[in-house]
């Protein structure tokens, strides 16, 4: 069970303590998907800043960490990215230390890292037993050996619910188990990555490759709705 400081569920992120945890911001995502055709409208850094500092205003912590993909696209990073990630990190730094976990979108996290001062891991151990990782790969050290919960990003967990003949996708936070430790799965920040039903999905991080139930809260616009435990 925990030890030290209590885990909260606030908005689309994991408080504990003073430290606030958020994963899969997907910066520059609207130019990679005009890129590709789909016409998107550019004011999603707007909602994110605004979303972003009412977070913070409201948890009030000394440390923010960015669990992965803090960018969209692999491999490069886009003008737009570029403009929005110092505009995201500069935000956070008025408010609280920045530390960034390396994603599977982010090649160039070190660059990143360079440019704006930001410190940038591959995991954290939080607290001495809460592992803190992106997800998309396996861990195997001696922090992780040493932790009895996990958090994760990566997998972008949403749940749906159906109405009639309405059937709508929501963020959600999956808890459940790996290895005998607790495991904890964030939503995406991101509000144009709604993510993928986990009710219907094969998921891509190895840590729930071999899931059979989780317990689900869905998160829409800050407010948490628990659904329990449910057959996956």
């Amino acid at each position: 069970m925990m030890h030290g400081q209590a885990l909260t569920f606030v908005d689309r992120a994991i408080l504990i303590g003073r430290t606030l945890i958020l994963s899969d911001l997907h910066l520059g995502m609207e130019e990679s998907m005009r890129q590709k055709g789909t016409l998107v409208p550019n004011h999603q850094i707007d909602r994110m800043l605004k979303d972003i500092e009412a977070l913070l205003r409201s948890t009030n912590p000394t440390h923010v960490i960015i669990n992965g993909d803090l960018k969209h696209d692999f491999g490069t990073i886009s003008d737009q990215e570029w403009r929005e990630v110092k505009k995201v990190i500069r935000l956070i730094k008025q408010h609280a230390m920045v530390v960034l976990i390396k994603g599977n979108h982010d090649k160039v996290t070190e660059i990143i890292a360079e440019q704006t001062g930001t410190p940038v891991l591959d995991h954290i151990l939080l607290d001495e037993h809460i592992y803190i990782c992106h997800g998309d790969v396996l861990q195997d050290n001696e922090d992780f050996k040493h932790a009895d919960t996990i958090i994760i990003g990566h997998e972008h967990p949403a749940f749906a619910l159906e109405e009639d003949a309405k059937r709508e996708l929501y963020k959600c936070f999956l808890q459940t188990t790996f290895q005998g430790k607790k495991l904890f799965v964030l939503p995406s920040y991101s509000a144009l990555t709604t993510g993928t039903d986990v009710q219907e999905a094969t998921f891509l991080s190895p840590f729930l490759k071999e899931i059979k139930k989780a317990h689900i809260t869905v998160t829409q616009e800050g407010e948490l709705f628990d659904f329990g435990e449910i057959e996956l």
